[in-house]
């Protein structure tokens, strides 16, 4: 199919774009895209792609914006259950980590994922990705971390798989068994610390290969944080993960600078995530490796907080910076990337275009996919969106609605939302 006449083509051609050189779009104006099966063919100017293509199917843009699919880097978007009580006791004056603490937090979801069958975490898990598909998310990262037991964390990774197979949202896997201390493992952390290594990733590696030995080995994360995983016991289950041949990611500096990016860099992470406390000098380390930064605004939204990720800093000392919805049941119950842009735009400082690009060519890179996704380029996934404005720069602008008029994912319409063109 031949997508013509759209008011602006966004590319982001060129790769993931570090520091300051964040926010080329690579606009053809008047632009069309080609693709054929799952693959991009070619882009260009509709007058141009017109005369080469005369024979192919064609899709009228109609004076839209096209540009790639939105890539969510990180989200925890399986599980079982609601927290709406917390989000009161939070309205209340209680800390996310009081809640924690008292049992509630990541440990509430944790009791209802480990009574949750697997047909009851799909079912719940399933209407969550359709949402993100409708809001023009079209490939998201997705941890475990609810289970914190060797059975229930393989029976997620489980559920993660079979959403992927039934499709259309492409997801990408991430271990998360360091998520939190279990109830059982209650003021031993390096008790469970030494579960995890000596027990549950090498059922975790074993379960994959026997369950999906043609797709690579997943990530791995840990909480490094305050009331979770301490810089020694975060080092201890990513070395052993990276020895497993896992790759790295890390939650880091989400309250407190314990070290988790610099942690992130020495063990040549993808990513490091939150980084809303992350110092100067770690900035600094963070920005000159290879390691994104990866920014989740949503949850210090979410928290009622004011201090955001110093993405500034970031893009200043030359990092790869990316942005993601964090999608969870406890603060960041959200969908929408559309939202995710809006906020960056409003507390991360960063213009329209440079959010964007966080949320396509960065975010792919952010989960090792930036040769096959995020950007239209030859040769690449056909991920498309049409949006039913345009111009850009009303993603930012706009929140509180969904922009998206149509989802290709692979090649293939899969969301039509029925808007009157504006």
């Amino acid at each position: 199919m031949l997508i013509h006449s759209a008011s602006q083509l966004l590319t982001l051609a060129g790769g993931p774009q570090r520091g300051q050189s964040l926010g080329n779009l690579g606009i053809i104006e008047d632009g069309a895209v080609l693709f054929r099966g799952e693959q991009i063919l070619a882009v260009g100017s509709t007058p141009e792609m017109l005369a080469a293509h005369p024979n192919e199917p064609r899709l009228d843009a109609a004076g839209q914006v096209v540009m790639p699919g939105f890539v969510d880097p990180h989200t925890h978007l399986i599980w079982a259950g609601e927290r709406a009580a917390e989000f009161e006791m939070k309205l209340q004056g209680k800390t996310y980590l009081e809640i924690l603490a008292a049992g509630g937090g990541i440990l509430s979801t944790v009791q209802q994922c480990r009574t949750a069958s697997l047909e009851d975490l799909v079912v719940q898990t399933r209407r969550r990705a359709h949402s993100l598909l409708r809001h023009g998310t079209t490939t998201a990262e997705v941890k475990t971390g609810y289970g914190l037991e060797t059975e229930s964390e393989i029976r997620l990774l489980e559920g993660i798989l079979r959403l992927d197979e039934e499709g259309p949202l492409q997801l990408v896997p991430t271990f998360l068994g360091a998520h939190a201390i279990p109830p059982e493992y209650k003021n031993d952390a390096d008790g469970y610390t030494d579960l995890v290594t000596s027990q549950m990733l090498p059922a975790v590696k074993q379960w994959w290969e026997d369950n999906a030995p043609t797709r690579p080995l997943l990530f791995v994360d840990v909480f490094c944080e305050t009331g979770a995983f301490n810089l020694d016991q975060s080092r201890r289950i990513l070395e052993r993960a990276q020895k497993l041949g896992f790759g790295l990611k890390i939650h880091a500096d989400e309250f407190d600078n314990l070290g988790g990016a610099r942690l992130a860099v020495e063990l040549g992470a993808v990513s490091a995530d939150h980084l809303v406390k992350t110092s100067p000098a770690d900035i600094t380390t963070l920005a000159s490796s290879d390691t994104v930064a990866v920014a989740l605004p949503c949850t210090p939204f979410g928290l009622g907080e004011s201090e955001y990720t110093p993405a500034q800093a970031i893009l200043e000392a030359g990092g790869l910076l990316a942005i993601a919805s964090d999608i969870n049941p406890g603060v960041a119950w959200g969908e929408s990337m559309q939202f995710v842009i809006a906020l960056a735009c409003r507390y991360l400082h960063l213009t329209p275009a440079q959010a964007i690009a966080t949320a396509t060519i960065n975010a792919a890179r952010a989960i090792r996919m930036e040769d096959s996704l995020g950007s239209l380029d030859p040769g690449k996934q056909a991920d498309i969106l049409i949006l039913n404005v345009s111009d850009y720069r009303h993603l930012g602008y706009r929140f509180a609605t969904n922009l998206v008029q149509m989802v290709i994912k692979r090649g293939w319409p899969v969301v039509n939302n029925s808007f009157e063109r504006e």
